[in-house]
């Protein structure tokens, strides 16, 4: 068919006609991938993951284990460290520790420098450190997320910290549930004001032999501030440091239901004292005759009312015994003592199970 010029009466040439059926393609069409470079992009992936693997300073064993996820927690860790205390620092003030602490490649530090840096002594000097505190270091970034852990966590809770990092990537991933709450109050509070130090006791996530063998997991008591590392103080360069210490002193294996800890009290649903155990006396320093008619509220820690308030509530509204909360008591020497509480409605009292922890 010919198509003549509507002006001219001229036949029109074929290559100015346009063609139908084929159009110019859309740039908003979606870019269909084939096969072949899926599967180059997946290889690219795996063999990036492997450099990235290769280069954790964790062991050859540790490095075999890890899932990709894992491997993206570690590299993040590390990043995140690497970001808050630059290479070349490798010291760093914790709260509450005597003068500066030593943190080298030898106690996996996730900001040490490369090994062939330090002098032989850094590595030995650092664990031998860590081995005489009382619990383990943790420091977190200003949104709660992981920047290190020291290598003594196993110690505490039977986790390395490439354990514990499968878990997640934020304290809150370590704690238990009741506590999360209560540990980000704390938390929000001491980055509102920093150099304010603040304490949360929590049930950490422990290994599934500790659990098997004390029954439960280890309540740790935290204790740390947030902390500008450099001038000018912002969220990224500002961490919460703190020393992570277990409450719970471990029975002798087989005496897990030993009674010597023990004492019992009883309750109006007010949290009065109706009775209690003369075993107080051991323990808290007080005569029976003296808690009688005295409230549970005046003995306990201000930082723990919010944590027995919510245990009592849960009690006092009839559905069962509540979970286990660590309170700190004052004793009447005027220290304070640690229990693990165990409270049950009994009719129109309350029945409470005080296990002396230190």
């Amino acid at each position: 068919m010919t198509i003549f010029c509507s002006h001219c009466q001229r036949p029109l040439p074929a290559e100015t006609l346009p063609r139908v059926g084929k159009r110019a393609p859309s740039a908003s069409r979606p870019f269909r991938s084939t096969k072949g470079a899926s599967k180059a992009r997946r290889d690219q992936i795996n063999a990036e993951l492997q450099a990235l693997r290769s280069l954790l300073p964790i062991s050859v064993r540790e490095k075999e284990r890890l899932s990709y996820l894992h491997t993206m927690a570690l590299v993040c860790l590390r990043l995140r460290g690497a970001q808050l205390f630059p290479p070349g620092a490798v010291t760093a003030p914790f709260p509450a520790l005597p003068g500066p602490l030593l943190l080298s490649q030898g106690c996996a530090s996730p900001w040490a420098p490369p090994a062939d840096l330090i002098p032989c002594a850094g590595p030995v000097l650092g664990t031998e450190l860590l081995s005489l505190l009382p619990g383990f270091l943790l420091v977190l970034s200003a949104d709660g997320k992981l920047v290190y852990i020291s290598e003594n966590v196993a110690q505490v809770l039977g986790l390395s910290m490439v354990e514990l990092l499968a878990h997640g990537d934020t304290v809150f991933d370590l704690l238990d549930g009741q506590a999360c709450e209560e540990a980000h109050k704390k938390l929000l509070l001491a980055r509102e004001e920093p150099g304010r130090e603040v304490t949360f006791v929590s049930e950490m996530r422990t290994s599934k032999a500790f659990r098997l063998q004390h029954g439960r997991n280890r309540a740790v008591t935290v204790h740390g501030r947030f902390t500008a590392l450099r001038w000018p103080p912002s969220p990224s360069t500002t961490a919460f440091l703190a020393l992570c210490t277990p409450v719970l002193r471990l029975p002798a294996e087989g005496d897990a239901d030993s009674q010597d800890d023990l004492f019992h009290s009883t309750h109006f649903l007010d949290m009065t004292f109706a009775d209690v155990t003369e075993s107080v006396t051991y323990h808290l320093g007080y005569r029976r005759e003296e808690l009688i008619g005295q409230s549970w509220y005046g003995l306990l820690h201000p930082e723990d009312t919010d944590r027995a308030a919510a245990q009592h509530r849960a009690v006092a509204a009839g559905r069962g015994a509540a979970g286990p909360a660590v309170l700190r008591v004052l004793r009447r020497d005027r220290s304070w003592a640690w229990l693990r509480v165990r409270a049950r409605r009994e009719g129109g009292a309350l029945a409470c199970s005080c296990r002396y922890l230190r």
